[in-house]
């Protein structure tokens, strides 16, 4: 287990009594590693993928994926961030999150194989808003969707291609994922909801 797993919670502020790690550092980065791998044995290889993250998360997820994928192949692979917050369904009912540049690499995504990234896949409402976004950014040749968890609970037809971990949840529990990047540390927990 990495030292995020083992480390004392009580000290932390941000981190509820009842949480639990599902995914320490370690994990991460082998989950990462192998979605990279499924991405490119689907594409046969790396050209033509261009890599978007949803911020905020998402957007290191795309970061590090797009760099293993590098790593792997010897090319560059393009990433960006894809910002989704005016195509949201919810934007009447939940106060505004502050929007993100959205950053399309020059190649574009028009006959590119897009691969959206983003931290956990909950109700598909993130990603329904991904796609209507992208549409009116391009039209890819295929759209593939990579996840970090895929906690369950569906309300759209929409599933990952690319998952780290299945982790099945209840309602009443919040799935917490923190990155380095923003967060200073890499681990994924659950918590129950409320906290």
């Amino acid at each position: 287990m990495s030292p995020d797993s083992t480390a004392s919670t009580a000290a932390r502020p941000d981190v509820p009594d009842d949480s639990r790690v599902v995914l320490g550092a370690d994990e991460i980065a082998r989950a990462l590693r192998r979605m990279a791998h499924e991405v490119l044995e689907h594409n046969k290889g790396g050209d033509n993928l261009v890599v978007l993250g949803i911020p905020t998360r998402g957007r290191h997820i795309a970061a590090r994926l797009a760099a293993l994928m590098a790593e792997v192949e010897g090319v560059d692979v393009p990433v960006g961030t894809l910002d989704i917050t005016l195509y949201r369904d919810d934007l009447r009912r939940n106060p505004t999150r502050r929007m993100e540049p959205t950053t399309i690499p020059l190649e574009g995504i028009d006959d590119k194989v897009v691969v959206l990234a983003d931290d956990v896949l909950y109700s598909g409402r993130t990603i329904r808003a991904a796609l209507d976004a992208l549409g009116d950014i391009g039209r890819p040749r295929a759209v593939r969707l990579a996840v970090l968890v895929d906690r369950g609970h569906r309300e759209l037809p929409i599933r990952a291609d690319h998952v780290g971990k299945n982790l099945p949840t209840s309602s009443s529990e919040r799935v917490q994922v923190r990155l380095t990047e923003t967060d200073g540390h890499d681990v994924v927990r659950i918590a129950k909801r409320g906290r």
